[in-house]
């Protein structure tokens, strides 16, 4: 008997000794659980009961002056995301086989996504709502509807393909502005994006009856360009005719302004590429060997292709440079318009004990006034007057037309101009500046001041973005002009206007005529750096001169065609032929006097 409840006391405390082991192994597990794995399982528990995925807000839409015309807008697309946890381990090889085949993806990275052990994963970003409908087709015949989700999106679209394309920028994979107006007005052109979250059980169905929680996004501002896209029209056309038929082997750009409040009308460098296909190469002879380059040279050749050279490249203006001598000559009353035989050209003059030819040394212009040695674009005159104003006044007059300063337009990638210190100009130096040689500007800074002396004489800034629009309440916000100092004065402006008029007339620029109407200009022509063989080739111009509304500059580079590289053969017409459509396009009044001679 005693034997038995020894045995029965020994087989109680086994048994309680046991239980004691056992609760001390479950306690232990529930702390290991609980403050071990209980961070990560409750994100998989989260991931599991809950989505929350992102709603793309659409960008702001980019128009012409009329705001009317798009030349960007977001469309409506379709984004695929998958929340791996919800879908079954039985269902993931078949919906990474689906997702795969219907978006043309890697199946093998597609299983990957589909397998992870994460809330979200984004399977294919904005596609057509064609290609999503096959794959809600494939959800409904399968019946497979947890963990994959379509959401709308946006997607940037370019109307006008490659217009204004050095303007306008382009957008990367996420609607990021890379380039441009897209690129600088980026912040202005985001909007904000929205949400969609919800709660579900194991089985994906929602929780409660609210089931989604949807934040709208709210689309980003609108732009009002100053470009006019017809405007625009013309000029790429009649640029992309010049470049071709001189063969201009570096390309070429034009810049129209209105000289009024700095609104750039057009603005076009050749080659164009397509907005929509950014990364498509579009000259022909690097497309050819695109498939050989190394990623290096890819990408240099892609910066060369967006690079817009109107802002972001220098070059020697040449004579059309001239203007900022003479308008600086009247305004410190050294010289005077029409005093006849003010001048002499004998082929050359000596400074400093350099001789430096004029272009027609072969056959002196002899006696000239102001007037006729713009129209002939002879050196030396304009060498003469840079001594007399000297480098003081002269970098002073380099100031005032904004050719010291980056011009400020409203476009990243704008570069400085590359003159000489001006403690480092001697006599030589400032002679070769006085004729637009051995100095760089950018074409932006050239059309600004011509544009200044359009304006009579006070400066003005470009600018490409007008107005600001609030896309969801339609309020409007302008951008108003913005004026600098008076570089010369009005009298002095006028003068040189009426010079300007001559040259088209009678002088250099005789090919950039449009009947019916006095258009002012000056030729230019440069080398492209030193002993290159390479030339520039250039009009600058303004019109009508009596009631300016328009300022033009064209400059080709490196035209090898049979035309030459002369400014007054090669720039000068395609100058003339944009004027005169862009005239007729605009309804501009004949100047009634010239109407009158041509009856």
């Amino acid at each position: 008997m005693q034997n038995n409840i020894l045995k029965l006391k020994r087989r109680m405390l086994v048994i309680l000794i046991g239980v004691i082991v056992a609760s001390i192994i479950l306690i232990l597990h529930t702390a290991y659980i609980q403050f071990v794995q209980g961070a990560e399982l409750q994100e998989k528990a989260y991931g599991q009961q809950s989505s929350e995925r992102t709603v793309t807000a659409s960008r702001g839409t980019i128009y012409d002056r009329s705001g009317q015309n798009i030349l960007a807008k977001s469309s409506t697309v379709e984004t695929v995301t998958v929340n791996p946890v919800n879908i079954s381990a039985e269902n993931k090889e078949k919906v990474a086989k689906a997702l795969s085949d219907i978006f043309e993806l890697d199946y093998d990275k597609i299983l990957k996504r589909v397998s992870k052990h994460s809330s979200i994963e984004t399977i294919v970003k904005r596609v057509e709502k064609s290609k999503t409908d096959e794959l809600r087709v494939w959800m409904q015949e399968n019946k497979i509807y947890s963990g994959i989700n379509i959401d709308e999106d946006t997607k940037r679209f370019y109307p006008q393909s490659s217009l204004a394309s050095h303007i306008i920028g382009f957008c990367g994979s996420d609607n990021q502005g890379l380039d441009g107006i897209e690129a600088k007005y980026n912040d202005i052109l985001t909007g904000q994006n929205g949400s969609i979250s919800k709660m579900i059980d194991a089985k994906g169905n929602n929780f409660g009856t609210k089931g989604e929680s949807y934040v709208e996004p709210s689309t980003g501002n609108d732009l009002i360009l100053s470009i006019d896209m017809n405007i625009q029209a013309i000029v790429e056309k009649y640029l992309e005719d010049a470049c071709i038929d001189n063969v201009c082997t570096d390309g070429g750009n034009v810049i129209m302004m209105d000289p009024r409040n700095g609104d750039i009308l057009a603005m076009a460098t050749y080659p164009f590429y397509d907005l929509n296909h950014p990364y498509e190469i579009s000259n022909p002879e690097l497309k050819q060997v695109w498939d050989l380059l190394d990623q290096t040279q890819k990408s240099e050749g892609l910066q060369g292709m967006w690079r817009n050279k109107a802002i972001a490249d220098t070059y020697e203006p040449g004579s059309t440079f001239k203007l900022v001598t003479a308008s600086a000559s009247l305004e410190e009353g050294i010289a005077e318009t029409d005093r006849a035989g003010a001048y002499c050209c004998t082929g050359g003059i000596e400074i400093a004990g350099v001789r430096i030819k004029c272009w027609r040394y072969y056959r002196p212009h002899g006696s000239e006034s102001l007037r006729e040695a713009l129209m002939n674009s002879c050196n030396p005159v304009f060498i003469g007057l840079g001594q007399k104003i000297g480098v003081e006044k002269y970098y002073d007059y380099l100031e005032k037309f904004g050719f010291l300063k980056k011009t400020g337009i409203d476009l990243y990638g704008e570069a400085k101009s590359i003159f000489l210190t001006e403690e480092k100009v001697g006599p030589v130096e400032l002679a070769t500046i006085s004729f637009g040689q051995r100095f760089e500007v950018t074409p932006i800074q050239m059309i600004t001041m011509v544009s200044t002396i359009a304006n009579k004489g006070v400066y003005v800034q470009p600018r490409l973005v007008k107005q600001i629009r609030n896309s969801e309440n339609g309020e409007v916000q302008d951008v108003v002009p913005a004026y600098g100092e008076r570089a010369i004065s009005e009298e002095t402006a006028n003068n040189v206007l009426s010079m300007m008029t001559s040259v088209v007339s009678e002088g250099t620029g005789k090919n950039a005529k449009v009947l019916g109407y006095n258009v002012g200009g000056k030729t230019g022509t440069s080398e492209d750096g030193v002993n290159t063989g390479k030339y520039v080739t250039s009009f600058i111009g303004v019109a009508p001169t009596d009631d300016p509304q328009m300022a033009i500059l064209v400059t080709l580079y490196n035209p090898t065609g049979e035309g030459g590289h002369q400014g007054g053969g090669v720039a000068a017409p395609v100058a003339g032929k944009i004027l005169n459509e862009v005239i007729g396009y605009l309804g501009i009044e004949p100047t009634e006097e010239v109407k009158e001679e041509s009856e």
